[in-house]
């Protein structure tokens, strides 16, 4: 049965009695009487209009002088055998031992195969044992942040000591709060995975994010590996000619670094935007393919997969963009952290080491606003600007409160991330010690590669999770809208989430 167009949730159903009862101060209007359906304020159908062209264009151009800059450092960086040799075995021909070969490829290659398998390996583990790994992954944050808290004060970094205190101190205060609501989080988890079972296209989504933000990280790698080759003063190809000097190389890293930050943000949160005005939107507001008569739009992650990477890619890109400055003003404090401790500087370290601690908060921050904020870009089609207004509305109806079940799940995934991270850097260790390349034979590229393992391992994880923990926000920005729908749509659920959070049945108030 259908109410224009849209799914009709019938009687409101009783709670099941394991939940414990609410009082409903703000009665529900039956969703019958309401003469809005799934399509109504341009969701899923928005007008056909570019938004944000002037950061579109902005994107596009530095994606271009990303490819220009790598295709001319790359070209002449394997013209003077950059990538000569094979394996890295004993006694085969490894090319120069200044600079990377063949090696370093096969290596980064089985990195990212490590990854994906890793990734695919630990999403089903998270499904099969949810709760386990959200009180494991609790507590192992705390723990994190005590130990390093105590690391600090043995090697008598003062300044990081003291904050890291105050974070392990909260989090230890925080963890009774987290803790009683794991099983509502757990089953947001459980419900998304299993809707992605029935809706294979998530998948698809997630690998093809995954393998292009694999693609693009080891282009990065090789790319800033020949920009360095090329024009350090007194290498192999300085010399035959090229103008050449240390600011050139860090002016160039430093772009290539902002292009390959700017455009895995835009990856990752293209695929978030598809999924969230795909199968987890359709899956919120018209029900399971086939339950209502067959109302699920036909191919809603081609249809949102195009929005995404056409109408809304400048708003993607304004709001990716904002995270990447605060991304790359952090490395630039740390950086300069690093100088003063190692010059002797303590108030100076200090001072860049709690500019960077804050930096990075208000870069978390954004992200987690922004996660919403590309839901209300993909199910509507709204400019970035209106967009995280609408977002910044439902924060303060909802409250942080609201949103700890999201948190969590985020942990969970995030510390899987970290651990496939560390095991790509073992891995890739190993292989340093068996191959035995010639361009590592005093170690010198062995701390660059694990760093560059551990960051492709963590990318590849986290692209990877951004699907499901899109599923978990689209609810929520569904719940604000419109509670009844889920109520109908999946009573146990809506149950546990109104047990927990008795404002969520009243709605968020709109502004007209």
């Amino acid at each position: 049965m259908s109410y224009q167009g849209a799914p009709y949730p019938g009687p409101t159903p009783n709670y099941p009695q394991s939940y414990p009862p609410y009082e409903q101060n703000t009665p529900l209007q039956p969703y019958a009487n309401d003469t809005k359906n799934p399509y109504d304020e341009g969701r899923f159908k928005p007008k056909k209009k570019i938004n944000d062209p002037i950061f579109l264009v902005f994107f596009i151009l530095t994606v271009l002088g990303f490819a220009a800059v790598s295709g001319i450092a790359l070209h002449d960086w394997i013209s003077n055998g950059g990538l000569g040799g094979g394996l890295g075995k004993p006694g085969a021909q490894t090319g120069t031992g200044v600079t990377l070969n063949r090696s370093a490829v096969y290596l980064l290659l089985l990195i990212t195969a490590a990854a994906v398998l890793l990734s695919v390996i630990y999403l089903m583990l998270a499904r099969a044992f949810t709760r386990i790994l959200m009180h494991v992954t609790l507590v192992l944050s705390i723990l994190l942040n005590i130990g390093i808290c105590i690391y600090y004060w043995i090697t008598r970094y003062y300044s990081g000591a003291i904050i890291f205190t105050v974070i392990a101190l909260l989090s230890v205060l925080a963890y009774w709060g987290y803790r009683s609501r794991i099983p509502l989080a757990a089953l947001l988890l459980q419900v998304v995975m299993d809707v992605s079972k029935h809706h294979l296209s998530v998948y698809a989504v997630a690998f093809t994010a995954l393998f292009v933000q694999a693609a693009f990280g080891v282009w990065y790698v090789f790319t800033v590996i020949a920009t360095y080759a090329k024009w350090t003063p007194n290498s192999p190809a300085c010399n035959s000619g090229t103008s050449c000097s240390t600011g050139k190389v860090g002016g160039l890293i430093f772009f290539e670094t902002f292009a390959f930050l700017w455009s895995s943000q835009v990856v990752g949160n293209v695929a978030l935007a598809t999924l969230a005005g795909g199968p987890y939107g359709c899956w919120y507001y018209f029900g399971p393919k086939g339950t209502y008569g067959g109302e699920m739009p036909k191919n809603p992650t081609i249809s949102a997969f195009g929005r995404a990477s056409t109408l809304s890619l400048g708003s993607i890109a304004f709001g990716s963009l904002i995270v990447t400055l605060l991304d790359l003003t952090r490395m630039i404090l740390e950086a300069v952290r690093n100088s003063a401790a190692q010059d002797g500087n303590p108030v100076e370290a200090c001072l860049a080491c709690c500019a960077a601690c804050f930096v990075g908060c208000i870069q978390n921050m954004v992200e987690y606003f922004n996660r919403y904020a590309y839901i209300e870009i993909a199910l509507y089609g709204k400019p970035y600007l209106p967009a995280a207004k609408d977002t910044w509305r439902l924060f303060k109806d909802r409250g942080i409160d609201a949103l700890v079940n999201d948190s969590l799940v985020g942990m969970t995934l995030t510390w899987g991330a970290y651990a496939i991270g560390l095991l790509s850097s073992l891995f890739a260790y190993i292989y340093l010690r068996i191959t035995s390349p010639s361009y590592n034979a005093d170690g010198q590229y062995t701390a660059p590669l694990l760093l560059f393992a551990f960051l492709i391992g963590i990318s590849c994880s986290l692209t990877m999770s951004s699907a499901i923990e899109a599923g978990v926000s689209t609810i929520f920005v569904g719940l604000g809208e419109d509670p009844q729908v889920l109520q109908y749509r999946a009573p146990e659920l809506f149950g546990m989430i109104a047990s927990h959070y008795p404002h969520v049945v009243s709605g968020v108030p709109r502004n007209y």
